[in-house]
Formats: structure tokens, C-alpha cells, sequence
């Protein structure tokens, strides 16, 4: 069950779901739009490998502060990590659905389809992807829809992976190899 704009705010005044800071126009008929939160990391093309079972590499990632005045320029084709402006945390029986709001699709920019997990609790991170074009984005600005959905019960195992309580963005981790069976 997707839930409504009231199921929304009743689910905050309940204290079940958080979202803060929450603004006037952050609830929508079906679902929240959040806003960029001012960092964000480019994902850089390179010939270097990057190995799963491995640290990540820093000199693959540029990381950019931005803000509402100097702003942040999406180029074609461009990958960039962004975060919320938003902390948000689900109970143990809803989960979201992250989509770009359609104004920033019509642009050109687009974004993998994106989970919150029941239970998670933090600022997401969000893939951008550049269009035809470059477009400039700033701080503030409602970028991302999330629809939330009623699980048909409380899940067993809530979330509590390692990007729980995550601020800016994270960049990703993996396992090591002794961690997944192979040798360290």
C-alpha cells in the first residue's frame, strides 16, 4: 500500500517516520520530495581497476561542497554521488522509493532506481547521472521524489547495514576478502 499524503503526515506526528528538517512543501499527495544536501562526489573515469574485495580508491572520487549561490554542475554524462538535506528514519514496516522529481528528468538527468530499506535511518546518497547537457543544481532544491509503501508486516531484520546514521555522502564499501572467504 503506497501511502497518501495524510498517512504520511500522520506516520511524523506519530513519530514512526522521521524527516528532518521538514518543510512546508516536503509532503506531497503520494510521497516526499527532499532536497540536495550540498555535498557531493563525482565518480572519475579511469583505466584503474576497482577491485570489490578491495579498499576503495580515493583517487577515483572528487568530493565538492556546493551551495545555493555557487551551485553544482552535472556534465553529460557524469556520474556524481549527492546527499539529502533530509535525515530520515523508517520504522521497522515501511520502505521508500527514491525517483528524481520529473522536472530534473526533463532535463536529461536521470537516477537509478533507489531502495530505503525498513528500518534505515540516515541521509541518502543518490546517484546522478548527466544528460545531453550540463545542468547546474544547488543546494535546497527539491530534487528527489520517495513514495512510501506499507510493508504487509514489520520486517524480521530491519536495516543495520553499514551506511546506517550516514551524513554527506559515503563513499562504498565492500567486504574483504578474508571477510568473505578468500585469503587476506
Amino acid at each position: 500500500m503506497i501511502l497518501s499524503d495524510r498517512d504520511i503526515r500522520k506516520a511524523i506526528d506519530e513519530g514512526r517516520l522521521k524527516i528532518v528538517p521538514l518543510h512546508d512543501d516536503t509532503i506531497r499527495e503520494n510521497g516526499v520530495d527532499l532536497r540536495l544536501g550540498g555535498k557531493s562526489v563525482s565518480l572519475l573515469r579511469s583505466g584503474v581497476i576497482m577491485d570489490t574485495r578491495k579498499a576503495v580508491l580515493p583517487d577515483n572520487f572528487r568530493e565538492v561542497d556546493f551551495d545555493e549561490k555557487e551551485g553544482l554542475i552535472v556534465y553529460p554524462d557524469e556520474r556524481v554521488l549527492v546527499n539529502t538535506l533530509e535525515y530520515v528514519a523508517l520504522p521497522d514496516d515501511l520502505m521508500g522509493f527514491c525517483c528524481l522529481r520529473s522536472t530534473f528528468a526533463r532535463l536529461g538527468l536521470f537516477t537509478p532506481p533507489t531502495i530505503i530499506d525498513a528500518g534505515f535511518e540516515g541521509e541518502l546518497v543518490i546517484e546522478l547521472v548527466g544528460g545531453a547537457f550540463p545542468v547546474k543544481l544547488y543546494k535546497g532544491q527539491r530534487f528527489l521524489h520517495v513514495v512510501f509503501c506499507k510493508l504487509t508486516s514489520p520486517v524480521e531484520k530491519p536495516y543495520r547495514g553499514q551506511y546506517q546514521r550516514q551524513r554527506g555522502v559515503v563513499l562504498p564499501k565492500f567486504e574483504t576478502e578474508k571477510e568473505i572467504g578468500g585469503e587476506a
